[in-house]
């Protein structure tokens, strides 16, 4: 649970972040926090399921010690929610983009 919590929490400022470098993509705050919470919450669950071994992919293997409360589950629960956070919101800021160009 504790994992979880960071990842989202990770994912808000991941999302935020983006959006500040990257304004184009940028969905204004409260877009860029619930993006990025929502990728940071989806990304440890999507992280472990494509992990083989602990070896084979870090960040999985992190995420995947859920609620351990170590330091490397820790560390690999804020990697992972922040760029699952910066990568959510950087997809529907492309997504948005793109509509406002076709569009009226």
């Amino acid at each position: 649970m504790l994992t979880l919590i960071i990842s989202i929490v990770s994912g808000a400022v991941g999302g935020n972040a983006l959006g500040g470098i990257l304004k184009k993509l940028n969905l204004g705050t409260i877009g860029n926090t619930v993006a990025g919470a929502i990728g940071g919450g989806l990304a440890g669950p999507v992280m472990t399921m494509f992990s083989v071994g602990e070896g084979a992919a870090p960040l999985a293997g992190m995420a995947g010690a859920a609620g351990s409360g170590d330091i490397g589950s820790i560390i690999g629960a804020i990697a992972a929610g922040g760029a699952g956070g910066g990568a959510l919101t950087g997809v529907l800021g492309m997504v948005k983009k793109m509509m406002g160009k076709g569009g009226a």
